[in-house]
């Protein structure tokens, strides 16, 4: 028997705790928990849309949405506007880009060399200027119309809804959140929200993100700090997220340490598949120990890079934060994407908290704040870019940057911008789509569309024409139509597609 989670843990209605969830009985004939669980979600899926067998529809893409969480200024990212008078232009400056006429912020020079393999979209605009009810608005696509929760569904798990929620071979889920245990008030609330923004809604917790919530480690913050943020217990992770399952939580007089129990598990694992052990199990049996033991369980191991990429990706000299500060992990959670993806993730939602940049009490100055997230941004954007081309996925991955909302045109009296949801960032790279352009502009002031406003809804289409084959999967017969509109009859942006 091996248990990867000790200690007491929350009993269901059925007494099993949820630090048994990953429990591997006699692995040659035993039954796992967890490939029970993998195996109700293939029949659910094959109960629902037996007709989808034929799966030709779906395109060997990723997505992955760079979440710029609390609503970065449109201005300093991608808009600077510096030919209009001040204060409607960006005051972090700009920087020319590989674009002939076109800037970005200034705190994006590595980014702005990418910028003829990127599409920058200035005229996207939505109604709602609240935090929550904008996640649940933008995340799903528009389809939570009003960002209510009482409609709609996150467009990661549309996705995994007619992709999978779990890759056939390896069972690694499909559809992924990579969040950051938090120690600023500010962005533990930005947590909250970004999970609220990805749930699957009405298609059922099936479909929802497997959440990767990474531990916050070391940080500048004293251990008293430290400890009393982490037993608040309130980072936002969701109820049943798989994410806490996932860790190894090994109580220390059990082990000398983790190094200690890695290589027991290693050397578990090569004593059964040395033994054929596995040979007699089942499917899901088998997807359930690579997801535990085996390749998809690697994806997450960072470390098992090159140290020079690792160095390259590495943004944890920028320290981000407002009352309380921590290492910045952006491009760790852009190489473990990368990971992901290439071990069979296909919609990845990275979390980036502390863009909601008043200059108040709980939120920094948009000049301070942006050399924090920006300048990590622009680290971690360009190297996964720069990886992705020479591995040569840049065409199959479809990177996505947008956020709740924007910020006001105007600074307020202390050096800040509000809440603006008029004029908002989104830009793309890769995924096979026409890149090298800017789409749409913004009037002179930086604060409406002066061209068709994009909408939250049209960049949901254009991500799911990417990912699935609107001619092909009009034909396929036992799918919900409202998921065939989504994808097939709704309008995407044009110039992309």
């Amino acid at each position: 028997m091996l248990t990867l989670f000790t200690g007491k843990g929350n009993k269901d209605c059925s007494g099993v705790s949820r630090r048994d969830f990953l429990q591997i009985g006699s692995l040659g004939v035993g039954t796992l928990t967890l490939a029970n669980m993998l195996e109700l979600q293939a029949h659910a899926r094959s109960a629902t849309s037996s007709a989808t067998s034929n799966n030709n529809f779906i395109r060997d893409k990723a997505v992955v949405v760079l979440y710029l969480s609390g609503g970065a200024s449109h201005i300093e990212t991608f808009n600077p506007n510096m030919d209009a008078p001040s204060p409607y232009r960006s005051v972090t400056d700009d920087v020319k880009t590989s674009l002939p006429g076109v800037a970005f912020g200034g705190t994006f020079p590595r980014l702005a060399k990418w910028a003829h393999k990127m599409a920058i979209v200035r005229s996207f605009s939505h109604p709602i200027g609240g935090h929550e009810q904008a996640h649940l608005h933008v995340l799903s696509g528009g389809t939570d119309q009003k960002g209510t929760g009482k409609e709609g569904y996150a467009m990661g798990s549309v996705y995994a809804r007619l992709r999978g929620a779990s890759h056939p071979d390896s069972g690694l889920p499909t559809n992924m959140l990579l969040t950051h245990q938090e120690i600023d008030g500010q962005y533990i609330k930005e947590i909250k929200r970004v999970i609220k923004g990805t749930r699957p809604g009405t298609l059922g917790p099936n479909y929802a993100p497997f959440n990767h919530h990474e531990d916050a480690g070391n940080t500048s913050s004293n251990s008293k700090r430290r400890s009393k943020s982490k037993s608040n217990n309130s980072q936002g992770k969701a109820p049943n997220s798989m994410a806490a399952d996932m860790e190894l939580n090994i109580e220390q007089n059990r082990f000398d340490d983790r190094r200690g129990l890695l290589q027991k598990l290693d050397r578990l694992r090569r004593d059964i598949e040395s033994k054929g052990n596995l040979q007699s199990a089942d499917k899901y049996q088998q997807q359930a120990f690579e997801l535990v033991m085996g390749k998809a369980s690697k994806a997450f191991d960072v470390n098992a890079e090159n140290p020079q990429l690792i160095k390259k990706y590495d943004t944890s000299d920028i320290m981000i934060g407002k009352k309380l500060f921590r290492p910045s992990n952006l491009g760790k959670q852009f190489l473990m994407t990368r990971r992901l993806i290439e071990a069979g993730a296909g919609f990845i939602t990275i979390h980036s908290a502390g863009w909601d940049m008043h200059a108040d009490g709980n939120n920094p100055p948009m000049v301070k704040g942006m050399n924090m997230l920006g300048t990590s941004m622009d680290r971690a954007v360009s190297t996964f870019l720069q990886d992705i081309k020479d591995r040569g996925l840049s065409d199959k991955v479809l990177l996505v940057i947008t956020g709740d909302f924007g910020r006001t045109p105007k600074l307020n009296n202390k050096g800040g911008r509000d809440h603006w949801a008029n004029l908002g960032p989104l830009a793309f790279a890769g995924g096979g789509l026409n890149m090298g352009q800017v789409i749409g502009k913004s009037d002179r002031n930086n604060g409406f569309p002066a061209t068709e406003p994009i909408t939250p809804q049209m960049m949901m289409t254009t991500i799911m024409q990417t990912l699935f084959d609107p001619g092909i999967l009009r034909l396929q017969s036992g799918l919900p139509s409202e998921f065939v509109k989504l994808v097939a009859d709704q309008k995407p942006i044009k110039e992309l597609i």
